[in-house]
């Protein structure tokens, strides 16, 4: 018979640790809010008081020395006496957006066709070892990633601008070959090709496809006009090819953002009932009809929140934009050319900036928009998972 000391301790101790627990999560979210209330006090006076600046001053295009037309220019302190000073958070957001957009690009086809991959066709023994590898990848810092980029990526491209344009076709083309070859060989051969270790036969090919492409595009350069890709860009399109520029950041970036989409990717898919996809096999369903139809739109909830959060590491995201961007605050669909961010920004411009001053409650006022997109979009993950967990409990009940 257990001694009722014993009970009331180890309530105790329940209780203590349950106390301990709420506390510390009481206090997150006290902190995240405490965060936002500070820098939303730091803001206030931009807008109040003597010398406020009006909203439209800072999203609108302004006047500027030199140009027949209003432009967005963000230069909050003179470089020369006398010169004015532009307020325009335009480019900043304009930049941040871009840099996300073009990582999302890169980073969600392949971290979902990895998780898709992982999840459905690799075989248990490749998938124990390969998941923990990708996962760790969520691990190298930032601004290892945006050294790299910065100093050998974006070089190398400006040197093989033709031939690294030419890769971004050929090998989604590859892999889209040589799953039509792999349909066309015999049935002993395909065998061996399985799709579960597409992973290991794939490689080579893609290899094969990328040294050919570069081997290559010098001569499709020379049969341009003039035999120069960057002089034919600016001649017909006017695109201006900047050295660090917005397709550099978004191969860095989704680089780093590619971890952790594919692991709530792949954890969302491998927890779609079994059941489901067995009973559209049983049902006549092909393997490619069971995925788009069946454990898609089963794990839907849960690839959006992946996706989102995402999204909320690229515009967070700091190091690897101002390592790899050019920090040229331009308002341009072009991704050759350069962009500067929020997050850039400020850790650029904070520490010279006068406190107190204008330039620096503008400074606060972009950690507070970064602030509120990350919020929200962290929260609409989060609500989309809650659905999500909801949904696999009832069709577990269900099955």
């Amino acid at each position: 018979m257990t001694d009722p000391r014993q009970l009331r301790r180890r309530r105790l101790r329940d209780r203590l640790a349950t106390l301990l627990i709420t506390a510390g999560g009481v206090g997150v979210v006290v902190s995240v809010l405490a965060i936002g209330v500070f820098l939303a006090w730091e803001v206030v006076p931009l807008f109040l008081g003597d010398g406020a600046l009006a909203p439209a001053e800072l999203w609108q295009p302004q006047p500027v020395e030199g140009y027949a037309e209003p432009q967005h220019r963000w230069r909050p302190e003179p470089l020369v006496a006398g010169d004015a000073v532009h307020y325009g958070m335009a480019p900043l957001a304009w930049g941040t957006l871009k840099a996300a957009l073009w990582a999302l690009l890169f980073a969600v086809p392949l971290a979902l066709g990895a998780a898709i991959h992982s999840a459905l066709y690799m075989p248990r023994r490749l998938r124990a070892r390969l998941k923990p590898t990708l996962e760790l990848m969520e691990a190298l810092p930032g601004v290892v990633i945006g050294f790299v980029a910065g100093l050998v990526l974006a070089p190398w491209v400006e040197r093989h601008l033709a031939g690294a344009l030419a890769l971004v076709v050929t090998l989604p083309l590859g892999a889209v070959a040589a799953g039509g070859l792999r349909a066309l060989l015999p049935a002993f051969l395909r065998a061996r090709l399985s799709p579960g270790w597409a992973g290991l036969w794939l490689a080579p090919w893609l290899l094969l496809v990328g040294s050919l492409t570069l081997w290559l595009a010098p001569a499709l350069e020379a049969g341009l006009p003039g035999g120069d890709l960057r002089g034919w860009l600016e001649a017909t399109w006017g695109l201006d090819v900047a050295s660090r520029n917005a397709l550099i950041v978004g191969l860095a970036m989704g680089f780093a953002v590619i971890p952790g989409i594919y692991a709530l990717a792949e954890d969302a898919l491998s927890g779609v009932p079994a059941s489901l996809g067995e009973g559209a096999l049983a049902l006549g369903a092909t393997r490619w009809q069971t995925l788009w139809r069946v454990v898609l739109p089963a794990a839907g909830p849960g690839i959006f929140s992946a996706v989102m959060i995402g999204a909320g590491r690229a515009v967070g995201e700091t190091m690897i934009v101002l390592m790899a961007s050019g920090n040229t605050a331009l308002m341009s669909l072009s991704p050759l050319e350069g962009l500067r961010s929020l997050s850039a920004t400020i850790a650029i411009e904070l520490p010279e900036a006068a406190v107190g001053a204008t330039h620096y409650r503008l400074l606060f006022l972009a950690a507070l928009l970064l602030f509120a997109f990350t919020f929200l979009v962290n929260t609409l993950a989060e609500v989309v998972r809650t659905r999500l967990r909801r949904r696999y409990r009832r069709l577990e009940g269900s099955a």
